[in-house]
């Protein structure tokens, strides 16, 4: 029977139609008795030698047989004397039943011109090609069939009655064929569920034979889909005892790897291939780290991004994106914010640190994989190539609704291929750099806290007592920490855990500018470290232009005083300052003025201390120098705990008895009080020499530091080392000091 189209059809029903012609409506079979047809009629096939040569021609396919060929192939090495005649006594008889034009000569030999569908071989290997093609394909079913197809032509033995060695070698190859399209048919069975109706095929089968190791591994696999896992081990049993009775071998490995499957009972081999496994749950990942017992205010902050996030419920994907300063605590708010958002987000919530600030920057692609995997994807069904990676993110997370905590961003690049993209996601991104280029993402610029938050933060870390009995030197303590998150944290943690100090002596300490970089650190939270990824990732000009503006005093600094200390056009400044801008380490007080936070000021003052003069070189400059002449001290790092030079020279009035009463200052341009100790030039290059009083006439470039900004048309003059009482040719010094 069939299993797929009812019971199985004899070979005459299964031809191809017939086409015009007389040679065209011959048709023969090998596939069991040799036989041959024009339209319905039956054409006498003759006697055994005679079947014998139409077989031969026939397996040839329509090429030339020889006569010392078919010789061979009626008689083998021991022909009779008149072989040649009797083979030409044959022909001819062919030749009157097929027709001249379908039995030819040629070349000595003999030939049949015949249609490719006349023949039964030739259309059972059509069907087989077509079944191994659609079972590559996936296509089991249609593969089954078209097999079943193909083991419906036989007829019983091929080449049925007809003599000859090579009639003999053509029925075993014939044979063996037929067996391995029923042992892939039998697998077919298999896969697609019919494991009980094999059974009994499977059985006879390997009784007729015996040492056919695949089909007594198909029996195994029936009987033990089947419910029969004792007869199955049995199966195995007396496999291996025959083959070693028989031929002194073991079964092989595949045989041996089936038992102990069976033996462990594997769930994957008890299911066709075309039953679907059991759906498993869908993962449903919650990576958030978790949020701070302490958090302290940010309320506005909190409702803000809350509401941003629920709206990723309707039809869009919500982005937000965190900027701020290191410290600032972008990383507590949105893991905060992120836990309150959670019953928004029911199919789970996606988490990474992606290294933005340190050297090397998480890869997407590395991200991705881990994502997938949190997920629920095989490893196996990840792809190679970030696109590929990308695309199969956004199919997984289609129609669930998770959200994505996306920490510490290099770029909108690197974040780019993270983004959900379906609605009902959401993704809330910290970075230190403003993700101005990130299309529709909610961009929020995350401030240090109110005086009133940094003060409550610290009373929750170090105890109400002690910070109500010394609530000024508490107020001390967090405006020296620039109302900076983590530098309060990290002081107030310093003083929880040392029970003798008092905050007075925690302000104390935070008190020394020189000192309080080093004093905000405890383990492994250091906001000197925090400033330095940061500082890390700057090109050299913007580095450059972070050590130099950190030197100027004031509460900010103009645009044009700031190309004037860089000593650059003005434009470039300010692409230069906008970068930093960016970069969250310079703020921009208003349009043209600049302010650095007081931390970060501290931290770019010890980069230019560190990185614009080689300790080497500074202290060759300042040897031999008394710390105790005052006048001739001031330029010096030793007399003034800080790194000065002809850019940040200080012209004080009340020094000279010219402070005016709005308390202004001046930068002064010139150095020349700086005869013996002047510090290192902090240009490209050393500064250049004095050309001497026709160059240098000592007048200062100066610019008011509160509200108006004046300075002078001509460029700065060139930095002179001599003294300031003279120039080089002894002239009194002119312009005001």
């Amino acid at each position: 029977m069939d299993r797929d189209h009812g019971p199985r059809v004899r070979v005459p029903e299964q031809r191809a139609p017939e086409e015009p012609g007389a040679a065209d409506s011959l048709r023969f079979t090998v596939l069991g008795p040799v036989r041959a047809w024009r339209g319905a009629e039956s054409l006498p096939s003759g006697s055994p030698q005679q079947r014998a040569l139409l077989a031969a021609l026939l397996l040839r396919e329509g090429r030339t047989a020889t006569a010392g060929e078919l010789i061979d192939a009626f008689w083998g090495e021991d022909p009779p004397s008149q072989a040649l005649a009797t083979i030409r006594t044959y022909a001819s008889r062919l030749r009157k039943i097929l027709g001249q034009d379908t039995l030819v000569s040629e070349a000595g030999g003999y030939a049949l011109r015949i249609g490719r569908g006349a023949l039964d071989l030739t259309l059972a290997q059509d069907l087989a090609a077509a079944a191994e093609k659609a079972r590559a394909g996936g296509n089991r079913l249609q593969a089954r069939a078209l097999i079943n197809k193909v083991l419906g032509l036989w007829d019983g033995e091929a080449l049925a009655s007809v003599p000859g060695p090579y009639a003999e070698n053509q029925r075993t190859r014939l044979e063996e064929w037929r067996l391995q399209l029923t042992e892939a048919r039998l697998d077919l069975d298999l896969e697609v569920g019919s494991h009980a109706e094999a059974v009994s095929e499977l059985t006879a089968l390997t009784a007729a034979h015996p040492l056919r190791e695949r089909l007594r591994e198909l029996l195994m696999v029936a009987l033990y889909r089947s419910g029969r896992q004792a007869e199955a081990l049995a199966v195995y049993a007396d496999t291996r005892r025959l083959l070693s009775e028989e031929l002194g071998v073991d079964p092989r490995p595949e045989l041996a790897q089936l038992q102990q499957r069976i033996l462990r009972a594997d769930e994957e081999l008890a299911r066709p291939a075309d039953e679907p496994a059991p759906a498993a749950a869908p993962l449903k990942p919650a990576q958030l780290p978790a949020t701070v017992p302490d958090f302290t205010g940010r309320d506005s902050f909190v409702r803000d991004l809350g509401a941003q996030l629920a709206s990723a419920e309707g039809s869009v994907m919500a982005v937000s994106a965190l900027a701020g300063i290191g410290g600032v605590g972008k990383t507590t708010l949105a893991v905060h914010v992120a836990h309150q958002a959670r019953p928004h987000f029911p199919d789970g919530q996606l988490y990474v640190d992606l290294q933005g600030a340190g050297a090397r920057a998480a890869e997407p692609e590395t991200v991705l994989g881990s994502f997938l995997r949190a997920l629920g994807t095989a490893d196996s069904a990840i792809p190679d190539t970030l696109d590929e990676r990308a695309a199969l993110y956004r199919s997984t997370l289609d129609g669930r609704r998770i959200l994505v905590l996306l920490d510490n961003a290099h770029d909108a690049a690197q974040i780019r291929p993270l983004l959900p993209g379906t609605p009902g996601c959401a993704a809330l991104v910290t970075s230190r750099v403003r993700m101005v280029d990130l299309a529709g993402a909610h961009l929020v610029d995350l401030d240090v806290m109110s005086p009133d938050e940094a003060l409550q933060l610290f009373t929750r870390i170090v105890g109400a007592e002690r910070v109500g009995a010394e609530r000024e030197a508490a107020l001390d303590v967090v405006a020296a920490c620039g109302f900076l998150p983590l530098a309060i944290r990290i002081a107030a943690s310093r003083l929880a855990a040392r029970r003798t100090w008092t905050v007075s002596v925690l302000a104390a300490k935070l008190a020394d500018e020189r000192r309080r970089l080093d004093e905000l650190q405890a383990g492994d939270l250091a906001v000197k470290a925090t400033f330095e990824l940061g500082y890390g990732q700057l090109e050299p000009a913007q580095a450059r232009a972070f050590r130099l503006l950190g030197l100027a005093d004031g509460p900010d600094i103009s645009l044009a005083a700031a190309a004037a200390l860089l000593n650059l056009e003005p434009h470039t400044a300010e692409d230069l300052l906008e970068a930093l801008v960016d970069t969250s380490l310079l703020e921009s007080a208003a349009p043209g003025r600049y302010r650095y936070h007081d931390l970060v000021r501290l931290y770019a003052r010890a980069c230019a201390e560190r990185d614009e003069q080689p300790p080497v070189e500074r202290e060759l400059r300042c040897r031999g120098c008394s710390t105790s002449t005052w006048r001739r001290r001031r330029g010096c790092t030793r007399w003034s705990g800080r790194p000065t030079g002809w850019w940040t020279t200080w012209s004080r009035r009340t020094t000279r008895g010219s402070r005016s009463a709005t308390g202004r200052r001046r930068w002064t341009g010139c150095t020349r009080r700086r005869a013996r100790c002047s510090p290192a030039y902090a240009g490209p290059a050393s500064p250049p020499p004095c050309a001497g009083a026709s160059t240098c006439s000592g007048r200062p470039w100066t610019w008011a530091s509160r509200g108006r900004t004046r300075s002078s048309t001509r460029p700065p003059p060139s930095p002179c080392w001599r003294r300031p009482g003279r120039a080089a040719t002894g002239a009194p010094r002119s312009g005001p000091w």
